[in-house]
């Protein structure tokens, strides 16, 4: 029989993934036993900001150093929420936040109404008044913008589950949108940012889905990066900003192409004059053909899928 080794013992057993049998040194403070002032010198220490650990940190998360720490983040989280949820394509519908369902303005017009008669030359109500007036006119955006809503979220359970509406989750318009996929049970997204005053977000997004970032820039990102329509309510300053910066993507060529559908033809050519632009020579024939205008549901859907058919692409 071979003589063992020596120096052969058994093979230990694997260590306890946790616990040791014998503590090591740092597992207690210094005792108030060996010095009085410990545990308070102890206890002032770690209560500092500067031992917080960085990612629970959130003075230091908010700081200037670390912007681009959060630009990854905003990015992050709502980059894995899409995909764990599986939602590979979106119709991206923008739109006013002032124009409200039809019922909501005409109880505002009726107010004003009532205001203006019982203080006769008041111009500040009667200047309300007339804009209210106008926002009602403008409030069958609102029905279209819902029936968008429902003819997309039929076609998302067709699809798989794999397109869905997006919008920046706000009042108004973009509230018309996923309301109307909500109406048929389908999921819909909003994209909501951060802004110094209170805000809410509307109440017909799907749970889980209503991300809220803290960079337009991140925003508008994920607005584009999924998009295989956009479609461009009447609005203001923000949806002037998102339609400009989708334009100038698809014209320079930073995006591929995709449909551009300006919703209210009436409304467009007195908010914007490509026209000009392209008679100034600032833009040219072609880019003046990136987009088109539209006035119901149905037909924003059938010029989607047109554009898709000319294309030779398939929308989902």
């Amino acid at each position: 029989m071979p003589k063992s080794h020596p120096d052969s013992r058994e093979k230990p057993q694997p260590a306890h993934p946790d616990k040791r049998k014998a503590e090591l040194p740092w597992t207690a403070p210094k005792s108030d036993a060996e010095d009085p002032t410990a545990p308070r010198l102890i206890a002032t220490i770690m209560n500092s900001p500067e031992y917080r650990q960085a990612d629970e940190d959130v003075e230091f998360l908010q700081g200037e150093a670390t912007r681009g720490v959060r630009l990854q983040l905003d990015y992050l989280k709502a980059e894995n929420l899409f995909r764990e949820h599986g939602i590979a394509h979106s119709i991206v519908v923008f739109g006013s936040t002032r124009i409200a369902e039809p019922k909501a303005i005409r109880e505002k017009v009726t107010a004003l109404e009532a205001l203006v008669a019982q203080n006769p030359g008041d111009h500040e109500a009667e200047r309300d008044l007339r804009i209210a007036r106008r926002l009602l006119d403008r409030s069958r955006y609102y029905d279209v913008a819902r029936e968008f809503g429902q003819i997309v979220g039929r076609v998302e359970g067709e699809s798989g589950n794999r397109l869905a509406v997006v919008t920046g989750g706000g009042p108004g318009l973009m509230e018309a949108a996923n309301r109307g996929a909500h109406d048929v049970g389908a999921r819909t997204v909003g994209l909501n940012i951060t802004l110094p005053h209170e805000q809410f977000p509307n109440p017909y997004l799907t749970p889980g889905l209503c991300f809220r970032l803290h960079y337009f820039a991140m925003r508008k990102l994920h607005f584009m990066q999924r998009a295989r329509a956009l479609v461009i309510f009447p609005g203001g300053f923000g949806t002037l900003d998102e339609m400009f910066e989708a334009l100038t993507l698809i014209q320079t060529r930073k995006i591929k192409p995709v449909p551009v559908i300006l919703v209210g033809r009436s409304y467009w050519e007195n908010a914007f004059n490509p026209e000009f632009l392209m008679e100034e020579g600032t833009i040219d024939p072609e880019d003046r053909d990136l987009f088109w205008y539209a006035e119901t549901a149905e037909e924003i859907w059938d010029d989607i899928q047109r554009w898709y058919d000319r294309a030779g692409q398939t929308l989902t």
